[in-house]
C-alpha cells in the first residue's frame, strides 16, 4: 500500500478517535519489542550460567508452574535473564495511549505483557491479564517484597524470611489468568464504543474468548500480518505499532 493510502487510514482513525469517548485497546504480544524487550520464546542471548542448560527446554516450559515448582533453579536463572525489565523505557505507543487516556479518551488498556511500561508511561488502567513483574510475593506466607530481589538475591532461589520461595506475580503456563483483570476487562469491552487491537493472532486461546464480550460497534486491528478477524475491521493497519500512534493526537 502507498503513503497516500496510509494517510487517508490515519485521517480515518484519527476522526473515529476524536468521536469517542469510551476506547479499549488490547494487545496480546509483540508491543514492548519496540521497546527492545526480546520475545521470550527466543532463547538467544541467554548465559547459560550456573550449569543451566536452556537449549534442553521449551521456552513455554521456562515459564511454567511446573518449572517454578519443580526446578526452580533453571526457572529464576531464565527469568533474571529473559525478564529483567527495569531499565525499559515505553516507546511511541505506550506514551500516546497515556495521553488518550488523560484527555478520556481511554477507558482501559488490556494488555497481556509484564513489563510495566504502560505504567512508567503514566496510564492509570491498566488491565494486566497475566499479571506484572513489579509484584513479588511469598507462596507461603503472602509477603510482599520489592519487585528487584529476584535480580539481586545472592543465591540461585530467592526466600522469604519465612523461608519458602518467593515468586513473580506473573501467570504462568498452567496457571489460571486473574479473576479480577478479566472481570475488569469484560466490563471495559462491554462499555466500549472503540475496539483498537494488536496482535500476532486472533485464534488464541483465552484471549479469543475475550473478544466475544464487545459489541462489535467500531474495531481498528493493527497487526504486521492478516488474521482472519481482519473482515471485521473497520480500518486495517498492517504496518507496525510506532507508525500508526507516531501519527495518531491525542
Amino acid at each position: 500500500m502507498n503513503n497516500s493510502d496510509f494517510q487517508n487510514r490515519i485521517k480515518e482513525f484519527q476522526n473515529m478517535i476524536d468521536r469517542c469517548n469510551h476506547i479499549v485497546f488490547f494487545w496480546w504480544a509483540g508491543v514492548s519489542t519496540e521497546s527492545w524487550v526480546p520475545d521470550f520464546r527466543s532463547k538467544d542471548w541467554l548465559y547459560n550460567q550456573h550449569d543451566v542448560q536452556f537449549e534442553k527446554y521449551q521456552p513455554e516450559y521456562l515459564l511454567s508452574h511446573s518449572c517454578l515448582y519443580n526446578e526452580p533453579k533453571v526457572f529464576f536463572e531464565y527469568y533474571r535473564q529473559k525478564m529483567d525489565c527495569r531499565w525499559v523505557k515505553p516507546n511511541i505507543t505506550h506514551k500516546k495511549l497515556a495521553e488518550l487516556e488523560k484527555v478520556w479518551k481511554l477507558s482501559a488498556v488490556i494488555t497481556q505483557n509484564i513489563d510495566w511500561l504502560h505504567q512508567k508511561a503514566w496510564s492509570k488502567n491498566v488491565l494486566e491479564v497475566h499479571g506484572t513483574t513489579q509484584r513479588v510475593y511469598c507462596d507461603k506466607c503472602g509477603k510482599q517484597f520489592n519487585p528487584d530481589i529476584l535480580f539481586t538475591f545472592k543465591w540461585d532461589i530467592p526466600y522469604c524470611d519465612c523461608g519458602w520461595m518467593l515468586r513473580p506475580d506473573v501467570t504462568l503456563y498452567e496457571e489460571q489468568l486473574p479473576q479480577k483483570a478479566w472481570q475488569e476487562s469484560v466490563i471495559a469491552l462491554r462499555n466500549a464504543d472503540l475496539f483498537i487491537i494488536w496482535w500476532t493472532s486472533l485464534t488464541v486461546y483465552p484471549a479469543n474468548t475475550l473478544i466475544q464480550y464487545y459489541w462489535w460497534n467500531k474495531i481498528v486491528i493493527i497487526n504486521r500480518d492478516s488474521t482472519t478477524q481482519d473482515r471485521f475491521a473497520d480500518i486495517l493497519f498492517h504496518e507496525n505499532l510506532g507508525k500508526v500512534f507516531g501519527e495518531i493526537k491525542a
